[in-house]
């Protein structure tokens, strides 16, 4: 029976009665659990002031050992002996030279990675809460702290991406490559056939279409875009609605704007809601389009979530959707940043309800080749492979 440790960057806080932890993570990690053929424990370092999204109290045994170092402790010999394998997330700096700890017993060494370098720029500098100076120094770090994260794949003996734009970037580095999509859609959560057809139905009827993002409402992912497509939508006469879902620094902006420009019929503003028993059942019955206005490149599990609910794509021509819209058909690729030819496209599609019905076909199609269950296998199978 072989032992796993991975090294996650995922938050952690320590509570009198034992840990917060993210919910997604803790979802994950009992899926790691599932399909690892031993024993697996996870590491992680304290340091987080707060989990912003999907936060949970840990007061009982999880289903993965969890090990939890201080701040400023490094990781030794001691925390890694005993193991086979060590999976390293490297979108994290703290993990690049664990690697080279001298062993008497080695074991097998894994990364995963999901940003590239160029992502992580295209964060930094659309992130303009920080000011100009301290952007442009967070990037230089960030291109000085590459070539070690580079080193570490090179030395691996494998590597998992996820996303196309880091397969991509870093497949030729490493002799064992593995490309995989994240997302958090089982089978009971995709659209059903009904609901498929339902909503086929009504775009051929000529109803107004029925866009929605989810997703958290940063700079980063483009949520400054949302209102001026909308406005952008409004002005050319199209019949749509636009639902918002998510939190973040921009959201009082978005509520202000939809105000400010009159499209309080046509915008929707909603709280934040849990993933599997609100946001997946609303979108599965009042969606017809994902509006992804992501401006760099992050392989986002909204894509294939939405996706999965029968949902077809339009959105910027980023890394990811570019690829994904290339091997999926699921939708429309649109110059990133410009609002007028985004509200073009989906005026277009507007005339052409039969074409989005069948992007929309794709688009669960290619989800359900990429479930949950299915992409956690694959990883497990290719830690697991001698």
């Amino acid at each position: 029976m072989q032992r796993l440790l991975m090294i996650a960057p995922a938050p952690v806080i320590r509570t009198e009665t034992g840990y917060v932890l993210d919910k997604k993570f803790i979802t994950g990690m009992e899926l790691h659990c599932k399909f690892w053929p031993g024993e697996f424990d996870c590491l992680l370092r304290e340091g987080a002031q707060k989990i912003p999204f999907g936060a949970q109290d840990v007061t009982s045994d999880l289903a993965f050992g969890l090990k939890v170092l201080t701040p400023d402790e490094p990781i030794t010999a001691a925390h890694l002996e005993g193991y086979d394998v060590i999976y390293c997330g490297i979108d994290s700096v703290e993990s690049f030279d664990v690697i080279d700890i001298d062993m008497p017993h080695r074991p097998r060494f894994f990364a995963t990675i999901e940003y590239t370098l160029r992502t992580r720029l295209q964060a930094a500098w659309l992130d303009n809460r920080d000011s100009l100076a301290k952007r442009l120094r967070t990037m230089l770090w960030l291109m000085r702290q590459e070539p070690r994260r580079r080193k570490f794949i090179r030395k691996a003996d494998g590597l998992q991406t996820n996303g196309y734009p880091a397969f991509f970037s870093y497949r030729a580095m490493n002799t064992n490559p593995l490309l995989y999509l994240d997302n958090r859609m089982t089978p009971a959560l995709f659209a059903t056939q009904a609901e498929c057809d339902a909503r086929a139905t009504r775009l051929k009827s000529g109803a107004p279409l029925r866009l929605v993002y989810s997703g958290r409402l940063e700079r980063m992912k483009g949520a400054q875009d949302l209102i001026p497509i909308a406005k952008a939508l409004n002005a050319r006469g199209t019949a749509f609605h636009l639902d918002i879902f998510g939190d973040g620094y921009l959201k009082e902006k978005i509520a202000k704007d939809i105000q400010k420009e009159d499209l309080a019929r046509n915008v929707t503003l909603h709280a934040p809601v849990d993933f599997e028993t609100e946001l997946v059942p609303y979108m599965r019955k009042n969606s017809d389009i994902y509006l992804c206005c992501h401006r760099q490149s992050d392989p986002s599990c909204s894509y294939l979530e939405n996706m999965g609910c029968g949902l077809c794509v339009v959105g910027f021509g980023n890394q990811m959707w570019a690829a994904l819209h290339e091997a999926s058909g699921a939708g429309w690729v649109t110059p990133v940043g410009k609002h007028a030819q985004i509200a073009g496209v989906i005026c277009d599609m507007d005339s052409h309800r039969d074409e989005v019905v069948t992007r929309c076909d794709k688009a669960i199609t290619f989800a359900k080749s990429h479930d949950f269950l299915s992409e956690f296998q694959k990883r497990m199978a290719h830690l697991h492979k001698q």
